[in-house]
């Protein structure tokens, strides 16, 4: 597996770490046999059905096998959990302005979904067993050198836990970096949508609105020392990215949204995650991710992601 450089954006706030010359870094590509975070049983147990290190002995696909398992349909929230979003006519209007490069990168908000976006989990029943997609590790750990990450799920809090705590996809200090992570407790459900597989919306809104994400802007303190004489600084649709494999979810706020392939544990001919990468590293160059985003939406490319010849408006 080829190596792969970014767009070359210097890393946002790297000079608070004496880097010289500091260029964006290059992924490593690991071996695609570390994919998968589960050891091998030992040989006195029965293995499980998805075989340690190897992949499930089917010859249908893990989608496939996840799908049987899934036994009622998605269902649209109620009303009291707020029904289908749409965005806000001021959202769209500020959306819809030209977008305007920036001469210095800016602090981003990287909001991560985790099944179907960094992993996949073969069995839901056994969440801290999973595949990492390709590349998700220097990707997660990329981002959380780089920007401010929020991880947002909508799993139970404890499948999220499960999944959060893993050793092989986080180190405790990389989990003490999070911003914060969420799960399906933050989707502001019904107790009774709580229970159902109803359709999750994730509204950036309530990430921007939630005081202990707001005070992780790093504008944020100094802001607030400057009492009245400084207007508040928080993340908003101008620095916050969503990074997920389901458009619906990102309906509130589309022009947040990097949609990208579902991942079912498949072989990906597409590098997607360096993809990404080079994409928020272009979109901190921007005065508002959200403008851009809506003249240029992401999109994977052959030999990876580039500008190409970009919309102004």
């Amino acid at each position: 597996m080829p190596m792969f450089q970014s767009f070359g954006v210097l890393p946002y706030g790297a000079q608070n770490f004496g880097a010289q010359n500091l260029e964006a870094e290059p992924f490593t590509a690991f071996p695609a046999t570390q994919n998968f975070f589960n050891p091998p049983q030992p040989s006195n147990e029965t293995p499980p059905l998805d075989g340690g290190n190897h992949p499930p002995p089917s010859s249908s696909s893990p989608l496939q096998q996840q799908q049987r398992e899934e036994r009622e349909p998605i269902v649209p929230p109620s009303a009291a959990s707020g029904g289908i979003p749409e965005p806000t006519a001021a959202y769209l209007a500020r959306a819809a302005l030209p977008y305007r490069a920036r001469r210095q990168p800016q602090p981003l908000l990287i909001v991560l979904d985790l099944n179907g976006t960094l992993l996949f989990r073969p069995r839901r029943k056994q969440p801290q067993r999973f595949v990492a997609r390709p590349h998700a590790l220097d990707f997660l750990r990329y981002c959380l050198r780089t920007f401010h990450v929020v991880i947002w799920s909508s799993a139970r809090p404890d499948n999220v836990v499960a999944m959060v705590a893993s050793p092989d996809l986080l180190s405790p200090a990389e989990r003490a970096s999070l911003v914060a992570v969420w799960a399906r407790d933050r989707f502001a459900l019904s107790r009774a949508d709580y229970a159902r597989r109803v359709q999750c919306y994730k509204r950036l809104s309530l990430l921007w609105a939630d005081d202990t994400v707001a005070a992780s802007h790093p504008g944020h303190d100094a802001a607030a020392a400057a009492g009245g004489a400084a207007a508040p600084v928080r993340w908003d649709q101008s620095n916050t990215v969503l990074v997920d494999d389901s458009v619906e979810k990102g309906r509130s706020e589309p022009h947040n949204l990097i949609q990208i392939p579902e991942f079912a544990g498949q072989d990906e001919k597409d590098d997607v995650l360096p993809q990404v990468h080079d994409y928020i590293n272009h979109l901190a160059c921007q005065e508002d991710v959200s403008a851009y985003i809506r003249a240029n939406p992401f999109r994977l490319q052959a030999g990876g992601w580039k500008p190409q010849a970009e919309a102004l408006s």
